[in-house]
């Protein structure tokens, strides 16, 4: 084990990097909760959603481990599966199983894009401004969604949008429990999100708002989504955008994360490159894939993978004991069967605003800059879709930086793109 994890060489041991694993775990375990909530949005049962979450996060974090030797842990995107759920499915009424198929043809592009080595060109090529606009339109999406389950935002005839009823139980709960996750993170707390979901689905019982149903039990069938991905209807014509935007998205999400995670844990090169990057890529882009045989949206790296760095994680086996710790999820089926909506929601808005942050780091005393990347996050939820800020955001960025004489400054990925959602545009 030290010599195929390189223990010593990273200057870790076994117990650091279990207890690392440990502490990843409990930074993203509430994905098992949120996930499956949202896939049963789209359709999809939520028992084996559960279940085809713990496997993806299981699978993707243990090919991690293994291929590339990072304690990066994976598992279902948030941002990507509401997308999935509320924009493809719910918005544009594909079936879930296409929606499916879509998922695993652009963890096949991924994968692809791997191995031939095209990642750094496509990376590379697309400004960091952008980059950062989408993760926070991302984010802004996501929040849209969450204070729409909370009961804090509802529709609006006259406005589109409004103040919800905030006197309701459930949504007095949820701005609480908020509040409670906003309060455990600021204090350093293991597992704020889950815990804050925890006492938030509690606070509901007095009320009639959550129904207990144990807390442990053999695992869910898995039968009802079980390699019920529609790869034929998904490379209709109709749903290049959709497939598009899954890739780009993973791509782009993945390949921060990495960045992110490597630099934190010293594992970067000296001239900023990140090491077995093709391997890594691999095991995001495979990760992807099998999740979507399993029955759930895009399998990405978490950047909560920064809290077992943080505990001393430098290796692989951080990742592999992640991956062990979500298989015995499981069997705590019932406790997440358990979580209502509600107590879901404030999650979902605490994580958009983390993903907003980036935001402080764009070049704000250059238009060209900064315009394209708030056009590309604010569109993404005032037109409730993530594939519309992307392709805004690329052809206001290449069309700006023309018309601002610095043509020159546009590379050819970002050409290619902006004229690919020009054309998509066109055709409706």
């Amino acid at each position: 084990m030290d010599r195929f994890f390189e223990l010593t060489a990273r200057g870790t041991t076994t117990r650091t990097e279990i207890l690392a694993g440990l502490a990843t775990y409990l930074t993203m375990v509430y994905i098992v909760v949120v996930n499956p909530s949202i896939m049963a949005a789209a359709g999809i049962d939520p028992g084996a959603a559960f279940v085809a979450t713990c496997l993806a996060a299981a699978i993707g974090s243990l090919l991690m481990g293994l291929l590339a030797n990072f304690p990066i842990a994976l598992a279902p995107g948030m941002g990507l599966n509401a997308y999935f759920a509320f924009a493809v499915v719910g918005g544009m009424g594909i079936p879930w199983q296409v929606a499916l198929g879509a998922v695993f043809v652009s963890g096949l592009l991924f994968f692809l894009v791997s191995v031939l080595r095209i990642r750094e060109w496509l990376v590379n090529g697309i400004p960091m401004s952008l980059k950062l606009g989408i993760a926070a339109g991302i984010g802004f999406f996501l929040g849209l969604i969450g204070l729409r389950g909370m009961g804090v935002v509802v529709d609006n005839p006259a406005t589109l949008v409004g103040l919800g009823p905030l006197s309701t139980p459930a949504t007095l709960i949820a701005c609480g429990g908020f509040v409670l996750i906003a309060g455990l993170v600021a204090r350093g707390v293991t597992g704020a999100i889950v815990i804050g979901i925890l006492i938030t689905a509690a606070a509901g019982l007095p009320f009639g708002l959550t129904e207990f149903h144990g807390i442990a039990s053999l695992p869910p069938s898995l039968a009802p989504t079980f390699l019920q991905m529609d790869i034929a209807g998904a490379l209709g014509i109709g749903l290049v955008g959709i497939v598009f935007t899954f890739f780009l998205v993973d791509l782009l999400d993945n390949t921060g994360t990495l960045i992110a995670t490597t630099h934190r844990a010293g594992l970067m090169n000296r001239d900023g490159s990140v090491p077995r990057l093709g391997r890594a890529l691999m095991a995001d882009s495979g990760g992807a894939m099998m999740g979507a045989a399993l029955g759930t949206s895009t399998t990405v790296s978490y950047i909560e993978s920064a809290a077992g760095i943080q505990a001393g994680g430098r290796t692989g086996l951080t990742a592999v004991t992640v991956a062990g710790l979500f298989l015995l999820t499981l069997f705590l089926a019932p406790l997440a069967g358990s979580i209502p909506g509600f107590a879901t929601a404030p999650a979902l808005v605490f994580v958009a605003c983390l993903m907003a942050k980036g935001l402080q780091d764009l070049a704000w005393d250059d238009t060209t800059e900064y315009l394209p990347a708030i056009l590309t996050a604010l569109a993404m939820p005032f037109t409730f879709s993530i594939a519309t800020g992307i392709g805004l955001g690329f052809l206001s960025y290449a069309l700006v930086k023309t018309l601002a004489g610095r043509a020159g400054e546009v590379h050819g990925a970002v050409w290619l793109l902006a004229a690919l959602s020009a054309v998509k545009f066109a055709l409706g």
